[in-house]
This record gives C-alpha cells, structure tokens and sequence, in this order.
C-alpha cells in the first residue's frame, strides 16, 4: 500500500455496500479488512467526539478492461476458456475498486457428478422418453452414454424455501439446457439433431463469505409429458423465476417422414422413427424450479412455432420479444393475456418500413404490426396431435403456374403457398414462418439470435448473427419490399437495438395491449469483415463477430455479447458499456467452440454473476482454422475429453487492488 491509499474499514465497507460483488476468492474481503485494521475512523480516545455523518457512497458505473485475442505465441491459451480482463467499480466519490476475473467450471460435460441421492450421473447425458439412457453403441467395447459437447442456455435463480441436503450456505439453482452433440464416438456419425436435448436443475451451494457456487445436486428434468425437447438452444429467466428455453430450427413438417435427421431423433427417443410428431417441436417450453432441486417443464404451443433462439420478457411480465435463429427470419411478438401466465395471447409478426440499414450513424427503420392469431397453448397442442401439415396448405416447391398460389420465401427457400380454408389458426401457430410470410411479414433477417431488454431506457437488442443470404439484395431468397435488403454481406453480423413504447395498432387497426412493442430497428454494434489474417480470423478480432447470446446487466449498464462465428479462430465473449459506448473482450473460449450460455445476474443474495459457457470445442473448419488446427487439436483434445467435453460454469473473481482515494 502506498501512502495515498486510504485503508478506513468503515470507508471500504461503505464501498463494498454499494459494488455490484462478482464472487471473490476466498478470504478476500477478509484479508483486505484486516490489512485496513480492525477499528474505524474514530481516534483512541474516552472522550466522545461529535462525529459528521460519512456521506452516501453510490455506484457511479462499471467498466472491464480489454484482454488481447490469444495467439499461437501462448497456443494453451487459445485451448481453453481464457479471462484477461479486469472489471472496475467506480463510485460517486470518485473511488474504485478493481476485480480480476477468471473462469470457474462447474463440470466438463460427461463428468459424473453427484445426484443427490448418493449416487452419481452423466453431466448432459442423454435420456428416451422412457428415462433410459440413450446409449452410444460406435465403437465396440466402449459403449457409453452420450453426453452433450453443447451446453447453451443457462438460468441462475433461487426459490422460496429451498431445502437441499448437502447445502451449507444459500440453496441456488441454475438450469442448465444442452443444444446438441455433434459427433458419436467413432467421430464419423453426425448426431446434431438427432438426440433429444437434455436439461438439468443444477443445485448449487452459495459461501455466504465469498459468493463461490460448488455443484452438490444434479437432476435431469423429465421431459417425456411434452414429447422430449428438439435442438434446444438459446434461453432467458423470465421475471418471475422461471428458466425460458427454446426449441431451434423447428422440422419441417411436410418433409420430416422421410428426413433422416428427423427420423433418427423420432427413433432414439420413442424407440421408432415414425412416432414423433413434427407439430410437437419449435416451441416454447418453460421449467419451473422446485424447493427440493427438481424441476417440471411445459411447452407453449401458443407462441408461434419459430426457430425460438432466446426469447426476453418485458417489465410487463407479458409482452415478449422471440429471437428466430433462421434463414427469412423475422421479428415476433407474443403479448400474453396475463401477467407471468405464457399460455395464452397474442402472436404479432413486424413489417419493417423504409431506411434499414447496418449503419450506426443511420436513422431507425420503423417497424408496424400484423397480427397472426390468438389461442390457447391447450387448443394449440391439440391441433399439433390432429393435425397434418398437408391439412393446412399445400405447398409446391416450384411454380404451379395457378394464380390461388403465393409465392413467398421461407426457411431458406422459395415456395408457392396455398392456404386451405379455414386453417388460418392452425397456420398462424404451426406453420408460422410460411404463414407470416403469406400475410406480408418481413421474413427476410438470417440468423436472428439472442434478445435481450434495457428495462430503464426501454430499448431492446437483437443479434443478427450473419447478415447475409436473405438479406442482400439479389439474393434468391431475398424479397423486394419487405423493407429488409442490404446492398452486399456482412458475415460478421451485428447488433440491432430496438426502441419500445406503448399506444401501438396492429395494421389492421387494432389496438395492441402492451408498452412495450418495438417500433423501430437501428445498427448498434457491427463486425467487420477482412481479407483472412495471420491466424486465419476473416473478421475483425477487435469487433464482434457473428453475435449470438445477448444479456444486459441493469446495474452495470453494460450489454454481454457471445459469439458464435465461423470467422474469429476463438470466438470471444464481449462487454459493451451503453453510456459509455466502450467495447471490451473479456473472455476467449476454446479455439473452434462457441460461446453460450450467458446469463448477467445483478443480483443474488448480494453477489453479481456473469454465467458461461462454452460448446463443441475444436470443431474445426478446413479454412478458418488451417494456421492453428495442428497446434491446437491435441491441447483441445486433452483439456475435453477429446473434444466430447465442454464446460459450465461462471466467471469469478479476485480483488486485485482497491484505492480509496480520489481517482
């Protein structure tokens, strides 16, 4: 310490009252109150003394420092989940203090870990619909179960009354969902979306002295009551403590009995392959968490069957933005009838008017309203069991040359759509992309992913992985006058934020019940594309790259950005200040993995956490990854489980200075 550095107790826990506390290592605060002494700022003395009352101390805002992309110069760096940022609290007294981060694992997937009962399980093993392990038969004699390479989504919460044997501080939960695997053990057979995703109540013990979460209790959720879950991916705690999940890149109902994808995953969770029921995926489902670490899960079938990426709630506890992770994507909006009551409402489909753009310094685009339908999760759910797609249109592949057919784009492909009648309801919520697109939604975004809100300014943020394809003007599937057109590719994508206000109408003129509608879209973050560099990034290493998970941290002012890009070597994971408009990484993942699993939590028994994690590490591509595969592969393989393993877990920290004196 040196002579300037003010070490009053009393000051330095009136500053520790006020810091958004990341959790630190232990006997941190400890060590650092007792070098400040053990008295406070009154002199020795038995004579009272009329003492000024210290004023407030308020957080004047948060800030990380900048870690340099890893390089070869360090190549176990570019192998694993590396931190090299520091985040600094600054305080209305012109004070701070500063915190190192690093990474902490809860589990590399595969691990077993405890089930609370005494016994051990499979950390993102895969189950049929029976609970019987699905059981990964490609090499002989080393049969085991699968196990996920692919966590996402991931929710940190706590319930009322919890009661968890084993816990010695606070009971916290985090639900944890898992995407995919991408490869069997024989690393030829391709497995990505066919397996039934996987997701678990993790029970973890909170040091009331430090914030350290350690795992005591996983619990695999039951998912059989809701058919298994498909291809879960991004997800968002609603308000009202419960864990959002989604259910991507719903199957193409009109080609699933002969898609071999479809059918493999119809075959490991029924045992058959004709026996799952396209209808029943490209939901919501929402896991609720029980006192004892276990979970329950439903799925709304009310709020369109999408590619739901990552949904986000609004301070109405209604209104809900949907991320939608496809090709002639678009922006949807489900306003529930009730208050933290997701069955029932609304479902709206954006048209975007003139003046999109990807620029920054352009003005917003405004964005209006089509409403697709009404219903109840209940009706909904019963049209998917008695329904079949050609019930309710028919679809051609080319022009029939008959003018009762539209032709629109959707999914990824032109197609020429007719409507049966009568099936407006069961289109609106089965077959929402072609139906949004027959009715004249905008469906022209590409890989719309992660949302999040800014409660305080009442803006939303949506990322737009690639701007490609659709988007671009020429393209086949890009359609003139939907408002939705660059004039050539950004790859690296960006991040969009959307303005949201009340005392809206539908286009055809109704009124729609909620503050909180997007009116308009304009360009907050972009990437830059690059001729490919010495490491191989054909993006701009010191700019995001195809964002994908998106959460804003309220106290921070700051919005998290993950990536999932085929253009940066190791895919980062961003801090972007909205007042300050200053742009940091703070973490690497593995080289080839993607960045997932992101959850800002403000608050939790008094400690900030920042969840992470990471999937499919060394997925290598021939030419991203041509500079650095042979250096890096046996460092990916022996950190995860030969590259079957992938972790989660959160960012912690250590004080590594604090000064009290004017800054």
């Amino acid at each position: 310490m040196n002579a300037n550095t003010d070490l009053s107790r009393r000051r330095l826990l009136r500053l520790l009252g006020a810091t958004p506390m990341l959790p630190i290592g232990a006997g941190s605060v400890a060590a650092m109150l007792s070098a400040c002494g053990g008295g406070d700022d009154s002199p020795a003395s038995s004579t009272p003394v009329q003492t000024t009352p210290a004023p407030t101390v308020t957080l004047a805002g948060v800030s990380f420092s900048a870690m340099a992309a890893p390089s070869l110069s360090d190549a176990a760096a570019m192998a694993k989940t590396t931190v090299g940022s520091t985040m600094t609290v600054n305080f209305s007294d012109s004070s701070k203090l500063d915190f190192k981060l690093s990474y902490q694992p809860f589990f590399i997937t595969g691990d077993a870990v405890s089930n609370g009962s005494g016994g051990t399980i499979v950390a993102g093993g895969y189950y049929d619909i029976n609970n019987k392990p699905i059981v990964d038969t490609t090499v002989a004699g080393k049969e085991r179960q699968f196990f996920s390479d692919s966590p996402d989504g991931t929710s940190l919460l706590t319930v009322p009354n919890a009661n968890v044997a084993g816990v010695k501080g606070n009971t916290v939960f985090a639900v944890v969902q898992f995407e995919y695997t991408t490869w069997a053990q024989d690393g030829k057979t391709d497995m990505y979306g066919k397996l039934p995703s996987p997701i678990a109540v993790l029970t973890l013990d909170q040091d009331k002295s430090s914030g350290k979460l350690s795992l005591v209790k996983y619990h695999n959720v039951d998912t059989s009551g809701v058919n298994g879950l498909w291809i879960t991916c991004g997800a968002s705690l609603s308000p009202w403590g419960t864990h959002l999940s989604s259910e991507e890149y719903e199957p193409n109902a009109f080609t699933a009995p002969s898609d071999a994808q479809f059918k493999a995953y119809s075959k490991n969770l029924y045992g058959d392959e004709t026996r799952a029921n396209p209808y029943n995926y490209g939901h919501l489902p929402e896991i609720t968490v029980n006192a004892d670490g276990t979970g329950s899960i439903k799925k709304h079938y009310c709020m369109g069957r999408i590619s739901h990426e990552l949904v986000q709630v609004m301070g109405d506890n209604r209104t809900v933005l949907m991320g939608d992770d496809a090709t002639n994507s678009g922006y949807f909006v489900f306003v529930a009838d009730k208050e933290k009551d997701l069955s029932s409402g609304t479902l709206y489909v954006a048209k975007v008017g003139a003046g999109f753009s990807l620029d920054p310094a352009a003005a917003a685009a405004p964005l209006t309203w089509i409403k697709l339908g009404s219903a109840t999760s209940d009706e909904i759910r019963a049209l998917a069991a008695s329904t079949k797609a050609t019930d309710i249109m028919d679809v051609r592949s080319t022009d029939p040359q008959d003018t009762t057919y539209t032709k629109v784009a959707a999914n990824g492909r032109v197609e020429w759509i007719k409507l049966k009648q009568g099936m407006e309801k069961a289109a609106a919520f089965l077959e929402t992309h072609r139906y949004a697109a027959l009715v004249g939604g905008s469906m022209g975004f590409t890989k719309m992913e992660g949302t999040t809100v800014n409660l305080k300014d009442k803006v939303a943020y949506s990322a737009l992985a690639n701007c490609n394809g659709s988007m671009v003007a020429g393209s086949s599937t890009n359609v003139p006058g939907n408002g939705i057109w660059i004039p050539k590719a950004l790859t690296a994508g960006a991040v969009m934020a959307l303005n949201l206000k009340g005392g809206q109408k539908d286009l055809a003129g109704g009124t729609i019940n909620s503050e909180w509608m997007p009116v308009d879209t304009k360009a907050l973050l972009v990437g830059e594309d690059i001729a490919a560099d010495a490491l191989g990034n054909t993006a701009n290493p010191d700019k995001i790259a195809s964002p994908d998970n998106l959460k804003f941290s309220e106290k921070m002012r700051t919005l998290f950005i993950g990536e999932d890009s085929g253009n940066h070597v190791n895919n980062f994971l961003w801090a972007y200040n909205v007042d300050s408009k200053q742009l940091t990484r703070i973490l690497s993942t593995p080289s080839g993995a993607e960045s997932t699993g992101l959850h800002a939590v403000d608050d939790i028994n008094g400690w900030t956490y920042i969840m992470s994690n990471f999937q499919h590490p060394g997925d290598w591509s021939s030419s991203l990854h041509a500079k650095v595969k042979d250096t890096l592969d046996p460092l990916v393989k022996a950190n995860y489980k030969d590259k079957f393993g992938a972790a989660v877990g959160y960012l912690t920290a250590d004080l590594s200075q604090f000064k009290l004196a004017k800054a």
